[in-house]
């Protein structure tokens, strides 16, 4: 493999802006990596090759003339496949939009362009973003890098995969409940899921639309900040867009939690928590207490409502969301039928995948006459519980710390075995969404098998910074930490 391909993204923008390598050899270094592995990973629905190499070169011709100098300019990246992108297909890996090429680009993705990033292809994931192990996809089951028997998380398994395999410089996902957080812990990057409404919904297909959030995946934390402050943007094409001022996202990079309060949430700690996870985790806890923070445990509450709450909203919103898609006017459509019902019935019945139509059944009926006031109402009322027991914990603590996933990643075919345990695996993550507040994971050891565990750092609404620097400043004690390993074992 290319040794440049270890790089992060920044590291690489700084060897492009220096002229070491062009944007065109790293490309051409990405795409002879993705040609080497996606046989086994298979982390990508569509790789555009000819685009890639026509972009990188206009990009090179920028950054040559001095008009881009961005950080990430001529960095090759890949794209969630449920983010449409102009003149390239965009399949959510649904057999439903197997043919649907948008005509135009996610808000997030034109905002990569603008900044000079080159996007490598778009990345399998969980058909619509239903599931946690990127094996509901039409297109085909992901792989770990890690461990190809074991999945990759998701439903941002492809971006997670393609990235921990150097198949690009980093990614972006959606996460609904969790699903750039668990994956990356699956997978042993880094991704952040900001809060609600930082980064535009324009362009993502929706599955939740008061729940989903576009965030970055990346080898590090700093890469993450750093694209973070280039998809972040107020968008008036989305009316859940935010307008913010604090973007600067990369000067919380400081490597320094002298006085930070952090709390674990002792309903994290308990039943259903593998223990070497648990350990890793403490662990994490600890090395951020020797830099200088305040960490101790605390009940958080209501956590054990959080997954039917979150299910009952999602279903009811992915119903109502995916109802456009019944092949009249793009995507998929049945053949033989007699009738407008027939075709809608068959279209959709031969369109989605087994998970898609479990949710959208439960969706329907949450929402149906007299199940609403008893189901999604409630939900909708636990919602706002679970949100104020957050603004509770964070009048006290800067950060909130715990599990990314119950257990590292699964083998192939275990989850979707029983959809109810593949739910539960949420159960750490979704709660953030509910409450749209930000939230990352980061790699924090390995278990006794080889498969990377994550720690996730919870934050306020609008605080990003605070768990950018958390994340920062453990990442950069890790590495201390390794390096003296290292130097010991040399000696």
């Amino acid at each position: 493999m290319d040794d440049r391909l270890e790089l992060s993204a920044l590291a690489l923008g700084r060897q492009i802006r220096e002229r070491k390598i062009s944007a065109v050899e790293a490309v051409q270094a990405a795409l002879s990596r993705i040609r080497e592995t996606e046989e086994t990973v298979h982390a990508f629905v569509t790789v555009d090759e000819e685009g890639a190499l026509r972009r990188a070169k206009q990009v090179q011709q920028k950054i040559d003339a001095g008009e881009l100098s961005g950080p990430l300019a001529g960095v090759p990246a890949a794209v969630k496949d449920n983010l449409c992108t102009k003149g390239l297909l965009t399949t959510c890996a649904s057999r439903i939009l197997e043919n649907f090429v948008p005509p135009y680009s996610a808000q997030a993705v034109e905002n990569l362009e603008e900044a000079g990033v080159v996007v490598l292809g778009k990345t399998n994931m969980d058909e619509f973003a239903m599931g946690s192990t990127t094996e509901t996809s039409y297109f085909g089951v992901t792989r770990n890098p890690w461990n190809p028997e074991h999945v990759p998380g998701g439903s941002s398994g492809g971006s997670c995969a393609a990235v921990a395999a150097n198949e690009c410089f980093f990614a972006l996902g959606s996460d609904t409940g969790g699903s750039i957080r668990q994956p990356s812990s699956f997978c042993g990057v880094v991704g952040l899921k900001p809060t609600y409404g930082t980064v535009s919904r324009y362009g993502l297909v929706a599955y939740g639309s008061s729940l989903d959030q576009i965030g970055p995946i990346a080898k590090n934390v700093s890469d993450c900040a750093a694209v973070l402050e280039i998809i972040a943007s107020h968008d008036p094409k989305d009316s859940t867009s935010l307008k913010r001022t604090d973007l600067d996202f990369t000067s919380a990079l400081l490597d320094d939690v002298k006085g930070m309060r952090i709390g674990i949430p002792r309903d994290y700690l308990g039943e259903g928590l593998d223990g070497e996870v648990r350990q890793a985790v403490l662990a994490a806890a600890e090395v951020l207490k020797e830099r200088g923070a305040e960490v101790e445990e605390f009940d958080l509450s209501l956590v054990e409502y959080a997954i039917p709450a979150y299910y009952t909203i999602a279903s009811a919103e992915a119903s109502s969301n995916l109802s456009r898609f019944d092949g009249v006017k793009y995507g998929y459509r049945a053949k033989d039928f007699d009738g407008l019902h027939q075709m809608y019935k068959k279209s959709r019945s031969e369109g989605f995948g087994p998970e898609v139509k479990r949710r959208i059944m439960l969706g329907a009926f949450v929402l149906s006459s007299g199940y609403y006031d008893a189901y999604y109402l409630k939900a909708l009322r636990t919602k706002a519980l679970i949100k104020q027991a957050f603004d509770r914990a964070f009048e006290k603590y800067d950060v909130i710390l715990g599990p990314a996933a119950p257990t590292t990643a699964p083998r192939l075919g275990e989850s979707l075995a029983d959809p109810l345990k593949m739910y539960l695996g949420d159960i750490y993550t979704i709660s953030a969404n509910l409450a749209g507040i930000p939230g990352i994971s980061v790699p924090c050891g390995m278990d006794s098998r080889g498969l990377p565990i994550g720690v996730q750092l919870l934050g306020n609404c609008f605080e990003e910074k605070k768990i950018i620097r958390a994340a920062y400043a453990y990442e950069c004690a890790r590495a201390c930490r390794a390096a003296q390993q290292g130097k010991a074992v040399e000696a």
